[in-house]
């Protein structure tokens, strides 16, 4: 790919969804885009830069910025985040909405779903005890297409492998063929929305937990530290925000605090810390 091609998308793909695409991406690129020519009937990826130089479709554009930002999820990643939420941050939760008994979860970049369904599979687990409690879990991204799919609910049995205990599948999962749809009980406890983390939060209300892992590493200081300024006015003052293993609050804004000991969990407040600290021990 030349250089001034590569310059073209990645500065549409910048101004479109955030993402930094490094020169050293040119094979992601070119893996990416190269489907989407063949499907317009266009013979090479050079053939595809040319359409956008010379006509900026729309179509094409949103199709080339869903391409790209879209990024593999399963099940329980990482385990950690989940841990925590069950263990730590939603028994604060608890205790501090005990007269409102509602709480509101933002998985943001939600991809096909299985972040916003652990949650979703966590919170099933401990039904009993949420008796008399509203629970909303929100999935948002930028790509219709994943959306879609996370919407069905529908999983290859190799996503189902990636993460999902096999207790788990077998209670809340019904095979489709070769395919494993996940249960309407757990569906039905996700909402999903498409939303581009660029555009305004205005519309999205408030919520207690925003999870928004593995999504900011591909992003610029700048719109880093806007994307987390945005998000700190979703949240209360004993807010929590996720962030995956890699990422960092560190150097980019002073909204969000590490939670000493809990790698990619962040507060609002040094208080709520404290208290997330006093519960874990």
């Amino acid at each position: 790919m030349r250089s001034e091609d590569f310059d073209l998308i990645s500065g549409i793909l910048k101004q479109r969804s955030g993402l930094v695409l490094p020169k050293d991406k040119v094979y992601l690129l070119e893996s990416r885009l190269t489907p989407i020519a063949h499907r317009r009937g266009l013979e090479t990826l050079d053939d595809l830069v040319n359409e956008v130089r010379l006509k900026r479709k729309e179509d094409l554009l949103v199709e080339i910025t869903e391409a790209m930002t879209t990024n593999e999820s399963f099940f329980f990643r990482d385990n950690k985040p989940f841990d925590l939420f069950k263990e730590t941050v939603l028994p604060q939760l608890l205790a501090s909405r005990a007269n409102s008994r509602r709480i509101r979860i933002w998985c943001a970049a939600a991809s096909t779903g299985q972040e916003p369904y652990s949650l979703a599979i966590i919170l099933k687990e401990m039904e009993a005890k949420l008796a008399g409690w509203k629970i909303e879990i929100l999935g948002t991204d930028i790509s219709q297409e994943v959306l879609d799919k996370a919407k069905v609910g529908l999983f290859s049995q190799f996503e189902v492998q990636r993460g999902l205990p096999i207790q788990l599948l077998i209670k809340y999962f019904n095979q489709v063929g070769d395919l494993w749809q996940i249960s309407d009980d757990i569906r039905n406890m996700v909402t999903y929305r498409k939303f581009n983390l660029l555009d305004a939060y205005t519309m999205l209300g408030s919520f207690d937990v925003i999870y928004c892992r593995n999504v900011l590493i591909y992003f610029d200081q700048q719109t880093k530290s806007e994307v987390l300024e945005k998000m700190r006015r979703l949240v209360p003052d004993d807010g929590m925000l996720f962030l995956g293993a890699a990422e960092t609050v560190l150097g980019i804004t002073d909204k969000f605090k590490p939670v000493p000991g809990q790698r990619g969990l962040y507060s609002t407040s040094d208080a709520s810390s404290e208290v997330l600290e006093k519960l874990r021990a």
